[in-house]
């Protein structure tokens, strides 16, 4: 696997970003990941909802593709961890 750009749009207060940021800790994919805080910064969510149509975090870009729902990022950063890591 070539290496992927991970962008992830989150905020710390939320629930289901907690899901995911906690599965980057576990599968070690800190470093891996760029981070848009969403409520820290305003840029970052309009352009998120320019994007997507949704300001509903969070989203993570897979070289530029968005994927929303928490337990469908987590799957799949689990399902390529260590591809990931390799890079």
């Amino acid at each position: 696997m070539k290496e992927k750009k991970l962008e992830l749009y989150y905020f710390e207060q939320c629930p289901y970003c907690q899901i995911v940021l906690s599965a980057i800790r576990s599968n070690k994919l800190e470093n891996k990941v760029i981070y848009f805080d969403t409520r820290k910064d305003q840029k970052n969510r309009e352009k998120l909802i320019s994007d997507t149509g949704r300001s509903t975090v969070p989203c993570l870009y897979i070289d530029g593709k968005p994927m929303h729902e928490s337990r469908d990022i987590a799957e799949w950063l689990k399902l390529y961890a260590e591809d990931l890591n390799k890079n």
